[in-house]
């Protein structure tokens, strides 16, 4: 059993201009590049009807989702940066660890588990 035929963008462009040249038949086509008459056809109307949407605002949504999907990331950047530095303020207000928290400054480095990982570990 054959595989499918798959054509690229490019070729049916390519055949479809060569369609609305009208220099040749479709026939003439369809045996030259050896595709179904009705395949042609529809590569024909299809490129007919997206015509006209290329002179849409089409493009003009595209810029502008571009555009708010940069100022989103620009945004997330200050919000990121803003909160890495409370938190190295932060950070240098409570240093060191008060007395009253024997392990605190063990919390502060990571070395400490929650108590359920603990209690799993040990039986």
């Amino acid at each position: 059993m054959q595989k499918r035929k798959r054509y690229t963008p490019e070729f049916k462009a390519q055949l479809v201009l060569e369609i609305l040249k009208e220099e040749k038949s479709l026939a003439q086509l369809s045996s030259e590049h050896r595709i179904h008459v009705n395949r042609l056809r529809q590569w024909r109307n299809a490129a007919l009807e997206q015509l006209p949407g290329l002179f849409t605002n089409e493009n003009k949504k595209q810029e502008q989702m571009k555009a708010e999907y940069e100022e989103k990331i620009e945004t997330l950047y200050a919000e990121v940066g803003r909160l890495t530095t409370q938190l190295s303020w932060l950070k240098k207000k409570i240093w060191p660890p008060r007395r009253l928290e024997p392990n605190a400054s063990r919390w502060w480095n990571g070395s400490i588990l929650n108590f359920r990982s603990r209690r799993r570990r040990n039986g």
